[in-house]
């Protein structure tokens, strides 16, 4: 296919480098166009914008930080929707508003142009080694069409319903590991307080009922305090602002996320909004001076 990837930063770099490994013809563009020299380097097309990037493509996919920025890429002046053909497909794989994808479908299919949300989880090891969940929502044609992309780029692949049920399930992913990211911190400080080592710790509670994602690839980071995104701060305090919002609209209080969303805001003004998520450490490590000493 022919498939522009507008995006290409720490997730969105190697998952475009995925489909033009599986042979797919790929134009790109991105905001600073250096993140995308090695995708240039090997055989994609460089665009001088998103419309430009668009006009030609059997499928449009976006990889973006914030809202804003995929209101603009796609439904501004000069967006991926003024250009793109009849019959095409635009994949949005930001983390973004449930009412945004809601009204980019509505704003799609007015041109006869099919759309999916579909956020991923993961991080930089899911995009690195084409393991991510993909969460989907969208109509049922448009995701089995999209069948060949995702199987590339991730290992669970789910439709979620209509347009904004893949946002909508990324925000339960969210609140799932945000107070869990508080959890793996507390329990190595504990370790550490204690006089245990940490790494032979992992070993006994990486195996059993306490095991996560979270513990298994943040824990080792924050022991050799590793900092460096696979996901960064500032997008995480987005996506739990997107989450608590979505919340407060349905009613709903979720104290563990509002918990986790005020200590991730600290980090960020502590100077860390471009820190990997396991940089949370910190927090508590600043919390806990006395009894670290």
């Amino acid at each position: 296919m022919n498939i522009t990837w507008i995006g290409t930063g720490v997730m969105g770099g190697p998952m475009a480098g995925h489909l033009m490994a599986a042979g797919h013809s790929l134009t790109i563009y991105t905001r600073t166009k250096a993140k995308a020299e090695a995708l240039l380097e090997a055989g994609a097309t460089w665009a001088n914008g998103p419309a430009a990037a668009a006009r030609n493509a059997d499928v449009v996919c976006t990889m973006l930080g914030f809202p804003d920025d995929v209101r603009a890429t796609v439904l501004g002046d000069a967006g991926v929707l003024s250009a793109m053909q009849p019959n095409a497909l635009l994949i949005d794989f930001t983390t973004s508003s449930p009412s945004l994808a809601v009204e980019i479908h509505e704003a799609a299919a007015a041109r006869n142009i099919q759309s999916l949300d579909a956020p991923v989880s993961g991080g930089d090891i899911g995009a690195r080694n084409a393991t991510l969940s993909i969460m989907v929502g969208g109509a049922p044609d448009a995701f089995d069409r999209a069948q060949p992309i995702f199987e590339t780029l991730g290992k669970t692949v789910v439709h979620q319903g209509p347009a904004g049920c893949g946002q909508h399930t990324k925000m339960v992913n969210q609140t799932l590991i945000a107070a869990g990211m508080i959890a793996v911190c507390e329990g190595l400080l504990y370790a550490r307080a204690v006089g245990l080592d940490p790494e032979t710790v992992l070993k006994s509670v990486g195996g059993g009922a306490a095991a996560s994602w979270s513990l298994t690839n943040y824990y080792p980071r924050m022991l050799k305090n590793d900092f460096a995104p696979g996901f960064y701060v500032e997008h995480f305090v987005k996506d739990m602002g997107l989450a608590l919002d979505e919340a407060r609209r349905c009613g709903l209080q979720l104290p563990g996320l509002a918990m986790a969303e005020q200590m991730y805001r600290k980090l960020a003004e502590m100077g860390h909004a471009r820190a990997g998520t396991q940089a949370l450490i910190k927090v508590l490590e600043d919390m806990n001076r006395a009894a670290l000493r």
